[in-house]
């Protein structure tokens, strides 16, 4: 199996805002219009926000698809899509089945669901052993793989049946001589010789195999029919048929169904590794979670597994990034912040403007291509614009996004200002959330140094509701900044209507960093109050990260 078709995924940073989430989709809506050939799937990496769900609930939108990690995955690999075979066929039917497709296992499989598997060296090992005078009985063989196996034909008796007692024997000798061996429920093996056809029936013989094509007299067939004796025909000889016999048992009873090496679709091949090198196996089968089977891979597979491709949007931050983005492809990256930690082993195409949002760079993209936006996407879009400029009102807002703005503004058919109210009012809607689930509404780490901060930020218009917001998120403060792993925690309550914000802080120099930062000083060592300061891309991360470089 091939690599076509496979995703190339569109996706944002960890914590997504209403721009990285906008941003995903109305990229891939773009990427498919220009280059329909390839899968684009708009993705998140995290959880969507109050603000954002509303976004798209208003627009007709569903969130991208999640994505938790992108490291390869056993999905990735080629694997060889070999039908799943019964448990009842033949031994030699799987022989041929490995032989025509080169390959050294087959897997059985009942519904779809993994059995077992049977290998080359299973059937060698069990036609080696086959000489038991039983063992066609005890492996239950039927007389459809019988008459298969020899190629023969069934001229009486119910092909059905299958061989629960007996053994497997030749006719040799004269009827006397048959008589002393020949017991009720065999299968004998014979020629064209009447007097040995009609012995071995009266014997009580389940089955009689008349070799070399030879004719069966009515008077044979009518006493076998009495008799409950089935006449098989087949066109080889004697030793030819005494060999392919023992070809004809299930694979049932010999294939392996305890302790199977298997695959699931989502492990990582970085976690599959270690098992194939100390497996002696060269094939090893993959299923999904529900254990359905879906093909076989091989160590070769595992050295041409297929690393996901993505393409990043509104963030270049490895720690902002998907996890294992490390290990996938990137192919291009659109954003509007400060170069980050993103590293590439090829030229990728980047697009990085100092806009206000990531959706007025992709409305540029539109409009270079000369595609038409849809009025619902446009509305997305603008919703983005509008989240990230606070309304046109952070410094990080450019002339450029108030035009990209009107012109999306004209294609939904949108009021910009009763919009904006609407998203704020639901981006700050606390409802039931949890002050670790306010903080990292809108929230992403840094490195700055050796120092790793996060910001996070949440925006209102209704001053009661920002001292709510304060008054939950401080007592928490310390445990979200332990459990997220970080030196310093700011979170930006701002105050749109007033252009200003009050930033709680925990964390070694945390606030050292702002007094000395801002030229302010904290009355409560938890909470500092920043007067025309609503941006933290351009005024609150330059500022603390231009402090920290100078102490």
């Amino acid at each position: 199996m091939g690599n076509e078709g496979k995703p190339i995924y569109i996706v944002g940073h960890k914590n997504p805002d209403t721009d990285s989430i906008a941003s995903s989709i109305a990229y891939e809506y773009l990427k498919k219009q220009i280059d329909g050939e390839k899968n684009y799937v708009a993705a998140r990496c995290g959880n969507v926000s109050s603000e954002t769900q509303y976004v798209l609930d208003r627009f007709g939108f569903k969130a991208p698809r999640f994505i938790g990690d992108v490291r390869t995955q056993v999905r990735d690999m080629e694997r060889r899509n070999l039908a799943g075979v019964s448990e009842e066929m033949s031994l030699r039917e799987a022989w041929n089945i490995m032989k025509s497709n080169s390959v050294v296992t087959v897997c059985v499989t009942e519904d779809s669901m993994l059995k077992g598997l049977i290998t080359t060296g299973d059937i060698m090992e069990s036609y080696m052993g086959a000489s038991g005078d039983y063992t066609m009985a005890e492996a239950k063989t039927s007389y459809v793989n019988i008459v298969d196996t020899l190629d023969g034909t069934l001229l009486v008796g119910d092909l059905n049946d299958v061989i629960t007692e007996g053994k497997i024997l030749i006719a040799a000798g004269t009827p006397d001589v048959m008589e002393e061996y020949i017991k009720p429920h065999d299968v004998v093996i014979l020629g064209d010789r009447y007097e040995s056809q009609l012995c071995a029936i009266e014997m009580d013989a389940d089955c009689i195999i008349v070799c070399a094509g030879s004719k069966v007299t009515q008077s044979i067939q009518k006493l076998a029919e009495e008799k409950n004796c089935k006449i098989i025909v087949t066109p080889y000889d004697t030793f030819t048929v005494a060999r392919l016999i023992y070809q004809s048992m299930p694979i049932r009873h010999f294939m392996r169904t305890r302790d199977l090496v298997t695959f699931k679709q989502d492990e990582y091949i970085e976690d599959v590794a270690p098992i194939m090198a100390s497996t002696r196996h060269r094939y090893f089968p993959v299923v999904d979670a529900a254990g359905r089977y879906k093909g076989m891979v091989s160590r070769r597979n595992f050295l041409g597994a297929k690393k996901k491709k993505l393409i990043l949007v509104d963030h270049n931050e490895k720690s902002q990034a998907v996890d294992g983005m490390e290990s996938a492809e990137i192919l291009e990256i659109i954003d509007h912040h400060r170069l980050g930690t993103v590293s590439t082993d090829r030229p990728v195409y980047f697009r990085n403007q100092p806009l206000g949002s990531t959706c007025t760079i992709i409305y540029h993209m539109f409009m270079e291509r000369g595609v038409e936006i849809p009025a619902n996407m446009a509305g997305l879009m603008l919703s983005a614009i509008i989240s990230d400029t606070l309304m046109y009102r952070s410094p990080t807002c450019t002339e450029v996004d108030k035009i990209a703005g009107d012109g999306l503004a004209k294609i939904s058919g949108v009021d910009p200002e009763e919009l904006a109210k609407e998203m704020f009012n639901a981006g700050t809607d606390l409802g039931n959330k949890t002050p670790e689930e306010i903080v990292h509404q809108d929230y992403k780490k840094f490195t700055v140094g050796d120092s790793t901060i996060a910001i996070g930020q949440i925006s209102s218009l209704d001053e009661k509701e920002i001292g709510n917001i304060k008054d939950m998120v401080k007592p928490e403060l310390e445990n979200i900044k332990e459990k997220d792993g970080v030196d310093m925690l700011f979170f930006m309550v701002t105050n749109i209507i007033k252009e200003s914000s009050d930033v709680l802080f925990i964390g070694a120099n945390a606030e050292i960093i702002l007094e000395s930062a801002f030229s302010v000083s904290s009355k409560d060592h938890m909470t500092v109050r920043l007067p025309g300061v609503v941006s933290r891309k351009k005024q609150m991360l330059p500022t603390i990260t231009n402090t920290l470089s100078l102490s």
